[in-house]
């Protein structure tokens, strides 16, 4: 396992102040969900992440990264096994660090905002693990500058939303959760990041069917694409074009500063 990060310049989670957010059942800044099996899913989640985010990471391994809503580390376990050495996961809820604590990943119990006021130094890339919808719009554009300000530059903020431009699945998202406030295309998103300060954004979709050992996955990817297409078409026929229509989708802005 590589050499855990030096952690003396990271803020202390028990002087932090809290800071009041909207979101009261499922905080932002908490991993999203714990599967029923915590191990018996790291492989699937980790193999999501290698697919859709690794190489969105930096080149430098020694780069310094914050994962926001780390959960039970799996995304901070996988940069580890990659070879990055200087990573730090934190999640709001303690009961979901407990499962990193154990397998001794630099994780912590902290809340995002006061996390990051009170950083010292600031970060190459910050990664938000758990979905950007459970902020408000105007929560989601203070974070956004908030990230910014902690970022060096040319440091990079990596996000992920529920998509409104899928129909199938975007208004059922919005309506499932009560900490669901909002959906986002890829246009919209990069409008809200902006707003926080982001003038280079890229959006990505992310893909749920990467996992190449299993010959259901390519029949899913099949009629992912295909239904895809279908959708397309018919957003053509009303004069709207979204390109990327997943069932989430992912951004990542560039601090120019």
């Amino acid at each position: 396992m590589p050499e855990m990060p030096e952690m003396a310049e990271m803020p202390d989670a028990m002087t932090m102040a809290t800071k009041t957010l909207t979101a009261k059942a499922e905080p932002f800044d908490s991993f999203w969900e714990l599967p029923g099996n915590v191990e018996g899913s790291r492989r699937k989640f980790q193999q999501f992440y290698r697919h859709n985010y690794l190489r969105r990471f930096p080149a430098d391994q020694a780069a310094r990264i914050l994962i926001i809503g780390c959960g039970p580390g799996y995304l901070t376990d996988l940069l580890l096994k990659a070879g990055y050495t200087n990573v730090r996961g934190i999640d709001s809820r303690a009961e979901k660090v407990r499962y990193a604590l154990e397998r001794e990943l630099p994780c912590q119990a902290a809340e995002a905002f006061p996390f990051l006021e009170q950083a010292a130094q600031p970060f190459d890339m910050i990664c938000l693990e758990s979905e950007l919808n459970h902020l408000t719009k105007e929560e989601i554009i203070e974070f956004a500058k908030l990230c910014r300000r902690r970022l060096r530059p040319g440091g990079t903020l990596l996000v992920h939303s529920l998509n409104g431009a899928n129909p199938f699945t975007g208004t059922a998202a919005l309506a499932q959760n009560i900490d669901h406030y909002n959906t986002f295309t890829d246009y919209s998103l990069t409008q809200a990041l902006r707003l926080g300060g982001f003038e280079d954004v890229t959006a990505f979709p992310l893909r749920n069917f990467v996992f190449w050992t299993n010959p259901l996955n390519y029949v899913g990817l099949a009629l992912e694409r295909l239904i895809e297409l279908g959708i397309r078409g018919l957003y053509a026929l009303y004069a709207k074009k979204h390109p990327i229509l997943t069932k989430k989708f992912a951004a990542i802005a560039r601090n120019g500063a």
